[in-house]
């Protein structure tokens, strides 16, 4: 058993892309036993590769569930679990003969979580789309670009994961908690549309407050101000500025020389082009780790821009164990951290299928029994 927060929580996970796997990564790093089920030969349709990071830290089984005795073997795992995951689109799990019916029919107790783009219902549920099309409904790209630009997909963190595995994650824990007075499972259905547009809840309360909405990257936090942007320095790279606050903006202005009469009123509009201007030109002055050398210590609110190859080495980064090696690769480690039930390191992904033997025999099957089984191609 892994330890952790979840520590003796069971989770059945049904072998998908992205956000659902992404769910299932954050409750086994919690301590969580996860199980993976996945189809007894292999799918085009469900990518990993060696040591995925969104199939560390849980068990691996392949089972043909469209097998009548497939899917009871699936279904007995079902009974004894707390949660189930799934990421098909609306219908396919029932279609199988996995749906919340099924399955809260055996085990009333399980929360059974569901992760779409769309939602389960609703005029587009039927239909396919990507990260970049629940965001862009949910109006949380819209706002993502430079000023005269187009909207810039910000790679898949809003809807896949911030929005939606990790919304799924959260949901899942809310209903367990919710569990512990009722003694009663849920079905939770979370869409990416409706965690990307949670994500944008600060975004609409500064437009309600008329301080955002005057454009793409005219604003105060999409790069509008100069003194909330990235810049380019002298050797290629790029720092992060955040000084917004005026004791912050007057400490990035030591940091980086700046003394014209512009830097003096950093907040007035008009002068932000110069200003813009002038910062840049500072920061052409150096390169971008001398820089984070020169801030260090200080209330600038400058930061190097990293790489993900470059973010594991970062002195913060290695001082907090923010990033662990899993398997030879360096990977996010869990987060967050807690003061008393302290995860257990991440472990590499399962090959594909190896616990298939060691998972069905604690449903009570004899080693036999599993290989006839196999030899059906029931299970792999």
């Amino acid at each position: 058993m892994r330890n952790g927060p979840l520590a003796g929580i069971k989770v059945v996970e049904l072998a998908g892309l992205a956000p659902a796997p992404f769910a299932g990564t954050v409750l086994a790093d919690l301590g969580a036993d996860v199980i993976r089920v996945d189809r007894a030969k292999p799918g085009a349709d469900v990518l990993t590769f060696p040591n995925d990071p969104l199939t560390r830290s849980r068990r691996w089984i392949g089972v043909d569930v469209k097998a009548p005795e497939g899917l009871e073997l699936v279904l007995r795992l079902v009974d004894g679990a707390d949660v189930l995951i799934e990421g098909y689109r609306p219908g396919v799990a029932e279609r199988m003969g996995l749906g919340p019916d099924d399955c809260l029919a055996r085990n009333p107790r399980l929360v059974y979580g569901r992760i779409t783009g769309w939602g389960q219902d609703g005029p587009l549920a039927p239909t396919a789309g990507h990260d970049i099309n629940y965001i862009a409904i949910a109006g949380a790209l819209d706002p993502i670009g430079p000023a005269g630009g187009k909207p810039t997909p910000p790679v898949n963190l809003l809807g896949d994961f911030g929005g939606g595995g990790l919304v799924l994650a959260m949901g899942v824990l809310a209903a367990l908690v919710e569990r512990q007075g009722s003694g009663r499972g849920q079905v939770v259905d979370a869409s990416m549309v409706e965690g990307a547009a949670l994500l944008t809840t600060s975004l609409r309360g500064l437009a309600e407050l008329g301080m955002w909405g005057n454009g793409r990257g005219q604003n105060l936090l999409d790069g509008g101000a100069p003194f909330y942007d990235t810049y380019e320095t002298a050797d290629g790279k790029y720092v992060a500025i955040g000084a917004i606050e005026n004791r912050f903006w007057a400490a990035l202005r030591d940091v980086l020389g700046l003394t014209t009469p512009e830097s003096e009123n950093h907040t007035n509009p008009a002068n932000w082009p110069v200003l813009r201007e002038q910062i840049a030109a500072a920061v052409r002055t150096r390169t971008r780790d001398e820089w984070a050398k020169l801030a260090e210590g200080t209330d600038a609110c400058l930061a190097p821009v990293l790489s993900l190859a470059e973010a594991p080495a970062h002195p913060h980064n290695m001082a907090r164990g923010s990033f662990v090696d899993v398997g030879g690769t360096q990977q996010p480690a869990p987060a967050p951290k807690f003061s008393r039930t302290k995860a257990d390191p991440p472990t590499p992904p399962a090959e594909p299928r190896s616990d298939t033997t060691a998972v069905l025999a604690e449903l009570g099957l004899d080693a036999g029994r599993i290989e006839q089984l196999r030899a059906a191609g029931t299970v792999a």
